[in-house]
């Protein structure tokens, strides 16, 4: 919702405090100064969603620019490249630390502050939202006194955050703790953290060339961004150091694809890799307006596949002045998985994916729609929050969205109540059904009048099943497969939306062939009790 500020009787240096101020409030990580034609429109994100907050008007626009910049270090007399700067002050009593970057647009610069939060690595690692299994597997991990440990997860997933929380638990006066970042987040007593600067030179190969001389017992690598830098990253590892960094991948599997494909040296990589932690931030429900609403059949099988457990109702959100949209803050969602010596020795000899995949995923791991799940039961978040993070059809999961495993649901006759077209529609072509012939084939839906689609090909002739379609376990609302023609045929039969409950079911096969001026026709023939469903058939 946009909100209405009287720009002409406040200074532009108690507009910008007013903006950061309602921002960091609000709670919200990222503020936008999105410019258009004639103004500029400021957007917070708040757990993780774009909301509209206020418009700039063209009049004190240029003002704006110029004071976000000077504050935060930038040059103000540039604007046609790319500038980043940082701003730490105390508005009101509140202590911010933010994240500057301008960009040049055909508009105008567009200005985005990151407001940095590490409360929450204050709090350690019991605050992160990790469930007791993986919290486990992740202390374990820490306490090797070698070996990389890798954060994964998409640009604001929380990395940073328990990338800082692990540091504060190794954090002690008997280690040599050495970062390398770009840009240094937080500052840590006891820690010697290196700001990488790449216009001198000072990139994170080059830092960690010199770190290995400074006698490091733990090293921290804000990212690892390219081949060299993972490199050297395995070899320090496999020297004694144990090494922390975050890398942008989804999940475990594709952190370990995401390295080899960097030119990492599989025996290395088997050797020095110890763990993978990948995260992602799911919004959480409103305690004030939280709903409880029945689950749906395609619900309780995926909690059934996924998690063993059976459901009856699942909590929603509605919204209320105290949330937006019926969310209030976010929690992780993770995904640990600790080396064992089996993924090592498939690393090491090159195992498929579709093989490694069966090693990485098994009891011991649980995988994010898993651990999203879990925190659905326990009411923290929605199910539409976890489908809206997770795809379905991903390869770590046990269950694709509008799918039926016909091994566990037994045969189609067991799905007469499923609603879904797709699955009524794949239960019959495994019954034998529909026979489809090796040629090409187009799927039409039977709600919509089919024009100019030829349907029987020239070399075809048709059998008649003696069972009827609703026999078979097809609604009125099936869809139907139907052959594509090589050459045009008049007249063309066109199925329609409306079907007779007894109507002949027909499998076309490729024996009999049907010339341009003669139209078998399809006998039984009660297509049509009425005369308002042959307005439906659309000649060529």
């Amino acid at each position: 919702m946009l909100k209405k500020i009287d720009f002409t009787k406040l200074p532009i240096t108690e507009i910008v405090n007013e903006i950061i101020y309602t921002a960091a409030q609000a709670g919200a990580s990222d503020i936008h100064f999105d410019p258009t034609e004639t103004s500029i429109k400021i957007r917070f994100r708040i757990d993780g969603i774009l909301i509209d907050y206020a418009i700039i008007p063209e009049s004190i626009r240029k003002n704006l620019i110029a004071r976000l910049k000077i504050i935060s270090g930038m040059d103000i007399t540039e604007s046609r490249l790319p500038q980043d700067g940082a701003i730490k002050t105390t508005i009101k009593d509140l202590s911010l630390d933010m994240r500057v970057s301008s960009l040049p647009t055909n508009e105008g610069e567009k200005i985005v502050i990151r407001i940095l939060d590490y409360s929450a690595s204050l709090k350690g690692l019991e605050s992160l939202g990790f469930s007791p299994n993986n919290l486990r597997k992740l202390r374990e991990l820490i306490k090797e006194p070698n070996g990389i440990i890798l954060v994964t997860g998409a640009t604001g997933s929380g990395k940073s955050t328990t990338v800082y929380s692990i540091l504060q638990v190794l954090n002690t006066p008997e280690v040599n703790l050495v970062t390398v970042e770009d840009p240094v987040e937080m500052n840590i007593d006891g820690i010697n953290q290196i700001q990488v600067n790449s216009e001198i030179g000072l990139t994170f190969a080059s830092v960690l060339r010199s770190i290995l001389r400074q006698d490091p017992d733990i090293i921290m690598i804000g990212e690892i961004r390219d081949d060299e830098t993972a490199k050297i990253a395995v070899r320090a590892s496999i020297t004694g150091h144990l090494v922390l960094s975050t890398i942008h991948t989804n999940n475990a599997l594709n952190t370990i694809e995401r390295l080899t494909d960097m030119e990492v040296e599989r025996y290395l990589l088997a050797s020095s890799l110890n763990g993978i932690v990948s995260q992602k931030l799911a919004r959480r429900l409103c305690p004030h307006c939280i709903k409880k609403r029945p689950a749906i059949d395609f619900e309780k099988r995926l909690f059934k596949a996924n998690l063993g457990v059976d459901i009856t109702e699942l909590s929603y959100a509605t919204g209320c002045s105290e949330c937006v949209g019926g969310y209030k803050g976010r929690i992780a969602i993770h995904e640990v998985l600790i080396i064992s010596q089996e993924i090592r020795d498939a690393i090491s000899n090159g195992m498929p994916k579709e093989e490694l995949r069966k090693l990485v995923y098994t009891k011991d791991t649980t995988t994010m729609l898993q651990d999203g799940l879990q925190k659905v039961l326990q009411n923290i978040t929605t199910l539409e929050e976890i489908l809206r993070l997770v795809e379905l059809d991903d390869e770590n999961t046990k269950i694709v969205y509008g799918k039926v495993n016909m091994g566990q649901e037994g045969s189609a006759n067991t799905m007469e109540n499923q609603t879904n077209d797709t699955d009524v529609l794949n239960n019959n072509v495994t019954n034998g059904m529909v026979k489809q012939e090796p040629q090409k084939t187009e799927t039409v839906n039977a709600t919509t009048p089919i024009r100019k689609q030829n349907v029987i090909s020239n070399n075809t002739s048709n059998t008649v099943n003696n069972q009827g379609i609703m026999n078979q376990g097809v609604s009125n609302n099936s869809t139907i497969n139907q052959v594509k023609n090589v050459k045009p045929i008049s007249p063309v039969l066109n199925a329609t939306n409306t079907m007779k409950q007894g109507m002949t079911n027909h499998v076309i096969d490729n024996t009999t062939n049907l010339s341009d001026n003669n139209t078998q026709s399809i006998k039984p023939l009660d297509l049509f009790s009425n005369n308002k469903n042959q307005d439906e058939i659309l000649d060529l």
